[in-house]
């Protein structure tokens, strides 16, 4: 491939095709709290009457109430309703019902959501704790060291990316045998370079060590704590975390995938997992539909390279049977901005004339599908194929050549 043309970022795509588990704030706080990880009194309401019945239960000082959402930036995101913040703070138990409302069923914008923001379907409601000393604390899996490795930095309530780049010697990091875990002299160690002082080390090394004892437990492959903190009370909590699984692990934990929050997800990405099929949406506007990883992402290159951009990545893979091939042009029409749908298929195990079939059938008996196709068949059964796909009489433009189809699908979505 040309340096000037742009690739599609291979690593990501393909690890996009594992779907990662995310977790709501107040899912990864329940998983602290089970391991004895101390975090702050909260609770979550789905309804004004729950959230007003939570904030005169919890007898706080001072509330806090956080829109739950997968997306950072909540507390500089705004409301469809027009609220300023998915964050905010209240002495007065009085004034939550009044807050929630305008939050529950209304969208949240914020930097990392898209345009349209996301629905925010539960609260949390939760005590206000001052910190009078914030810390970063991680424990995550490190490819460098073979196993897992613990991070601190006593610069916290920062993205440790800005701290990486502007104090790097603020960064401590201490590899951990995976065979017997974290020595108390390691933990130790890591909470006086983080400044704890006093009682305050003992308990922030208890707090590392059960930190990673949940690590250990939910196949984690990172548990990051961002604020570490200390209160004036001199209690350290974990005021806010990211757990991240191991997806190849998932199916030991019912319990983890019964906290999935597929709301939150394209529903493009959910219908084809459900179908088995590997599909990741993009903001181009030609459909692609192909069989292998490398193929597809071979696949949109190539339609970089002529000057147009793939509307998603979508492997049907080897074993494709007919009524996925019919299920993912159901997904790949379902997206408004694709103009045109390439279907590059090198037949092997599903051979051309299982996919020539599958496209038949989905185009004859399904919605009818208004936007050109354009099919490239090589491979096992390709004279098949292509006689099956003449014989339908449909309204698909098969070229031998890959050039020429990409060219040909650029073509057609920019008319």
């Amino acid at each position: 491939m040309l340096e000037c043309i742009p690739m599609m970022p291979v690593k990501a795509l393909i690890a996009s095709q594992v779907r990662h588990l995310n977790l709501h704030e107040y899912q990864s706080k329940q998983l602290m709290a089970k391991h004895n990880v101390n975090v702050q009194r909260f609770v979550i309401a789905e309804s004004i009457e729950q959230a007003e019945n939570a904030a005169k239960g919890l007898k706080a000082d001072e509330i806090v109430i956080k829109a739950q959402i997968h997306a950072g930036g909540r507390g500089k995101g705004e409301f469809s309703s027009g609220l300023k913040s998915g964050v905010h703070l209240t002495r007065d138990p009085a004034k939550v019902p009044e807050l929630v409302k305008q939050m529950l069923g209304y969208k949240l914008k914020t930097k990392q959501t898209s345009e349209d923001g996301v629905i925010v379907n539960k609260v949390m409601i939760a005590e206000a704790l001052d910190i009078s000393k914030e810390t970063y604390f991680a424990i995550l899996m490190d490819r460098d060291s073979g196993g897992p490795v613990m991070v601190g930095s006593p610069d916290g309530g920062i993205d440790i990316e800005q701290v990486a780049a502007t104090h790097p010697d603020h960064i401590f990091k201490s590899i951990v045998d995976i065979e017997t875990g974290p020595t108390e002299k390691q933990t130790l160690d890591m909470a006086m370079k983080l400044g704890f002082q006093g009682k305050a080390v003992a308990e922030a090394s208890d707090q590392m060590q059960n930190l990673y004892q949940l690590f250990l437990d939910v196949d984690a492959t990172q548990v990051e704590i961002n604020p570490f903190g200390l209160t004036p009370q001199n209690k350290v909590v974990c005021f806010d975390a990211k757990i991240s699984f191991d997806d190849n692990a998932i199916f030991k934990h019912p319990e983890l995938r019964a906290m999935r929050d597929t709301t939150e997800e394209n529903p493009r990405e959910v219908d084809a997992e459900n179908c088995g099929l590997n599909y990741v949406g993009m903001d181009g506007n030609i459909g692609c539909l192909v069989n292998g990883a490398g193929l597809a992402l071979a696949t949109m290159d190539i339609i970089k390279l002529h000057g147009a951009s793939p509307a998603n990545f979508l492997d049907v893979g080897g074993g494709v049977t007919t009524k996925q091939v019919g299920q993912a042009f159901k997904i790949l029409t379902d997206d408004k901005n694709v103009k045109t749908i390439l279907v590059n298929i090198f037949g092997g195990i599903a051979s051309c004339l299982t996919i020539a079939e599958g496209m038949v059938t989905a185009l004859t008996e399904g919605p009818k599908i208004k936007v050109p196709i354009v099919v490239r068949l090589q491979g096992n059964q390709v004279e098949e194929g292509k006689e099956c796909l003449r014989r339908s009489g449909l309204n698909i433009t098969v070229r031998d050549d890959l050039d020429e189809a990409a060219i040909l699908s650029a073509q057609l979505a920019a008319a």
